[in-house]
């Protein structure tokens, strides 16, 4: 038995997860986890390394082998690999995408799991990513699926990234696209509403709108 809950938000890319986790993380005094850093940390490191993000076997020993480390507030850690913060370089348009490719893959989910499941036993922690509820926990004592609007995801996207990223709009949002059916239609941990799961359709949504309907249905959370 938890003293403090562990909870849940997957949701595909640009749902504003990562802005929405941080801002509950610290209303609710808990310590914020981006399992999706985590991936992008993989395809980061695959890269740097020379495996291809199509090895399975190869990334899957990168992955149960990675020193990651995620240090700084609780609420908007910074990510470090090796000892180096790349919570920039794993932003990259390049590396989301390698995060797509390298998650598909069974052993990197295992190992990647394992090390979520480390970091939140004690609960008190928020995760976000794609697969938090359904396979990271499924005990999770309050889950959400945070959705948007195709184009709405891409803008957001668009405008995080720009205009560094130098990807026009319409690129994002292809981008946005083939993720989604990337992240869907994978083999191991597809995404998908966990059951039990709260829908949250940010579309029209602000983020205090979504934090505060969140903060509604946290259990043993003061309000």
């Amino acid at each position: 038995m938890r003293s403090r809950p562990v909870v849940t938000i997957d949701g595909p890319s640009g749902a504003g997860k990562t802005t929405v986790s941080k801002r509950l993380a610290e209303a609710a005094g808990m310590v914020r986890v981006d399992t999706g850093a985590m991936y992008r940390a993989v395809a980061l490191a695959a890269r740097r390394a020379g495996v291809p993000w199509d090895d399975a076997v190869r990334l899957g020993g990168l992955a149960r082998e990675l020193d990651l480390s995620f240090q700084g507030a609780a609420g908007a850690p910074r990510v470090f690999l090796s000892g180096e913060d790349v919570s920039d370089a794993i932003r990259s348009p390049e590396i989301s995408m390698g995060a797509s490719a390298v998650s598909a893959h069974g052993p990197v989910r295992e190992a990647l799991v394992a090390k979520q499941r480390e970091m939140a036993r004690e609960g008190g922690v928020v995760l976000e990513g794609r697969d938090t509820g359904t396979v990271v926990f499924p005990d999770a004592e309050a889950k959400f699926f945070l959705d948007a609007a195709a184009a709405v995801r891409a803008q957001r996207r668009y405008l995080e990234i720009s205009p560094a990223g130098g990807q026009s709009f319409e690129e994002v949002l292809r981008d946005v696209l083939r993720r989604d059916v990337q992240d869907s239609t994978r083999e191991h941990s597809p995404l998908r509403v966990a059951d039990g799961a709260v829908y949250i359709d940010s579309t029209t949504m602000t983020v205090d709108e979504v934090v505060r309907e969140m903060m509604r249905r946290l259990p043993g959370v003061p309000r």
